[in-house]
């Protein structure tokens, strides 16, 4: 999945003659915009709710979304899986996972 939001570069001007410094130059601002194309983008976490039982404690997707992932807090400990990853909110956002 290619990121989205990348801004097409502005390529140098041309020159009268053959320069080998702007055409690495246009390579190399070639090279980054494609790079941003191929990037997969921001990965955000999330939990997967069933209920008030918890399937999945931490699930990484590619969805260009930057802020901080969903994830299940100390209040849902007793539902949650030995390993499941938690925020302890009480800790100043602590990831923790349960034991």
């Amino acid at each position: 999945m290619a990121q989205k939001n990348v801004t097409v570069p502005r390529l140098p001007s041309a020159t009268d003659q053959y320069d080998p410094v702007m055409i690495n130059q246009m390579l190399n601002i070639l090279r980054l915009y494609f790079n941003q194309l191929n990037n997969a983008g921001p990965i955000a976490g999330s939990s997967e709710f069933n209920g008030s039982d918890v399937v999945a404690g931490l699930s990484f997707a590619p969805n260009g979304n930057t802020t901080t992932p969903s994830l299940p807090t100390q209040v849902d400990l007793a539902n949650l899986r030995v390993g499941d990853v938690y925020y302890d909110t009480s800790a100043n956002n602590v990831l923790k996972i349960k034991t």
